[in-house]
């Protein structure tokens, strides 16, 4: 039996520590981001992209990246992302608060990996509270955009260590293993699949909300767009659709004030 969801994965800003006085440098935060779509839903995708395509007068195989588009162009992109019928899980770092950013710096990817922990605690807990006994086998398959230089048995690895300190240690893994099988996490190219270009919008658009700009500026115009796809749980998306770390979010303000544009959500 074929999985319930489809979670396509995708990044935003880089895994750099090097912070520079006037902005430059690496990016500040770091944004991982799942689109969770049910399969039965999954065309959906499809049909989406070629509508922008089409609006944006592009070629009908081009594929789209949220960065290289012009403001005018994201705009109607993101509307129409916001109109699918997916959730959103979005894992927010704001790198300068990491009390020992050596660890990272010194282990290729641990960032991503980490990453990829908070946000599939999280695509379990969306696939456990809405999956349906007549679609599917309940699990999730988890899809994410190729980097070219990561291993991702490496991530398989990781994931199969999780479920077994979950099943020792429930309260610090929440990964749900009736949801995530690290036998269904798979990579393709970002060029080849509908959803990881919608994957690749989301994260890209809470990015720029909370990426300062050299002007002093954030981009928050797309965040209306994306509020409705926000995973969460009892009405709350903080903690949910939203996780904020190495801090909560109001020790976050206090160093990153663009965050306060995200607690409304």
């Amino acid at each position: 039996m074929k999985s319930s969801f489809i979670a396509y994965i995708d990044e935003s800003g880089d895994e750099g520590f090097i912070f520079n006085s006037d902005g430059s440098g690496s990016s500040r935060w770091f944004v991982l981001s799942a689109a969770v779509i049910r399969r039965s839903c999954d065309l959906q995708m499809v049909s989406c992209l070629k509508e922008v395509r089409s609006i944006l007068k592009k070629d009908l195989k081009a594929p789209l990246h949220f960065v290289d588009l012009k403001h005018e162009q994201r705009v109607p992109y993101i509307r129409r992302v916001g109109n699918l019928p997916i959730r959103t899980v979005s894992v927010l770092i704001y790198k300068p608060l990491i009390s020992e950013p050596e660890k990272f710096q010194n282990n290729k990817y641990l960032l991503y990996r980490y990453a990829t922990r908070l946000l599939l605690e999280r695509v379990s807990w969306l696939g456990r509270d809405h999956r349906r006994s007549s679609e599917g086998d309940g699990f999730t398959e988890v899809i994410f955009s190729n980097r070219s230089n990561m291993s991702y048995e490496d991530i398989r690895s990781y994931m199969r260590v999780l479920l077994k300190q979950s099943e020792a240690s429930p309260s610090q893994v929440q990964i749900d293993p009736t949801v995530i099988d690290p036998e269904r996490i798979r990579t393709v190219e970002h060029s080849k699949l509908a959803g990881l270009q919608v994957a690749d919008a989301v994260a890209s658009g809470f990015h720029f909300a909370l990426k300062v700009n050299r002007y002093g500026e954030t981009e928050v115009g797309y965040l209306p767009h994306l509020k409705q796809t926000i995973y969460r749980h009892k009405t709350v998306s903080l903690g949910y659709g939203l996780k904020f770390w190495p801090e909560d979010t109001a020790t976050v303000k206090t160093k990153a004030p663009e965050v306060s544009y995200l607690e409304g959500l």
